[in-house]
């Protein structure tokens, strides 16, 4: 199953070696938005940036990043999902990604 155009990422991750992976799957994938929220989220969109852009020799590489923290979390998340559910096309479902260990867990919001 492919992931949904608009993804919802928690931070923080706790295995950094599979962001690229997940990074590279939404690549493939056509993800358009990632939306970062939690502990330290505009370092993780930052880190998620460069693994997007690298050296900037491929402009097809491309997918726009958000990051959405609060001192509670809860705000964060739900700022998070409110742009990840406006982003998305033709009323499609977000995806809710954790990075646990060496796996990720995927919760698909169903369509409003």
């Amino acid at each position: 199953m492919t992931l949904a155009h608009a993804i919802v990422l928690q931070s923080p991750i706790y295995d950094s070696a599979r962001l690229g992976a997940l990074v590279e799957r939404c690549l493939t994938d056509g993800v358009g938005l990632i939306a970062i929220s939690g502990k330290n989220a505009f370092k993780l969109e930052a880190e998620i940036d460069w693994m997007i852009i690298g050296d900037g020799s491929k402009p097809e590489r491309f997918i726009c990043t958000s990051a959405h923290c609060d001192g509670d979390n809860e705000w964060g998340i739900e700022d998070a999902l409110c742009i990840a559910s406006s982003f998305r096309t033709n009323d499609g479902p977000v995806d809710r990604v954790f990075l646990l260990g060496r796996t990720w867990l995927k919760y698909r919001s169903p369509k409003s």
